[in-house]
């Protein structure tokens, strides 16, 4: 009799513990894919039905879900159809932080990117793909010159 009810509690913990890697650990429904910054711009909450995506540190994620932060007239549209990395690191919501560059940003204000790309974006919202910046060149040829691994605050940990 002990020796069955070590097994069912057992099975009980096994579907437990699977049900929480699932959740944990839930593959993209959809593959990921390169976004110039016009086809990005599109996805700004501002078309019913149309999905919002805002890319932080080139990493495009689909934040619809935030539909009442990200959408039309929410308090935080203007970071969305563009890469807001600057804005995000700053927290501001000033037009001329709204870029992707994070040139002469304080430590503090990178660690604060840093924190928020990790705690907010990667763990709440799918990620849906890159901002072509990254890797290509404003003529749309490949940028050889990109490691990813020389820009500021770079971990490999960041791409999946």
């Amino acid at each position: 009799m002990a020796t069955a009810q070590v097994r069912v509690l057992f099975i009980l913990l096994a579907v437990s513990l699977a049900e929480d890697v699932k959740l944990k650990y839930k593959p993209a429904s959809k593959p990921v894919r390169l976004f110039t910054e016009e086809e990005l711009q599109r996805f700004n909450g501002r078309e019913e039905g149309q999905p919002i995506y805002m890319a932080v540190k080139g990493v495009v994620f689909d934040v619809s879900r935030g539909k009442e932060f990200y959408g039309k007239d929410a308090p935080y549209n203007a970071l969305v159809g563009k890469d807001s990395s600057r804005a995000v690191a700053k927290m501001s919501l000033d037009p001329a932080d709204l870029t992707s560059d994070t040139t002469g940003l304080t430590e503090e204000q990178l660690e604060s990117l840093d924190s928020i790309f990790e705690g907010t974006y990667k763990a709440k919202y799918p990620i849906v793909g890159y901002t072509a910046e990254r890797l290509l060149k404003e003529d749309g040829s490949p940028n050889t010159d990109f490691k990813p691994e020389d820009q500021a605050h770079f971990q490999i940990k960041d791409e999946f």
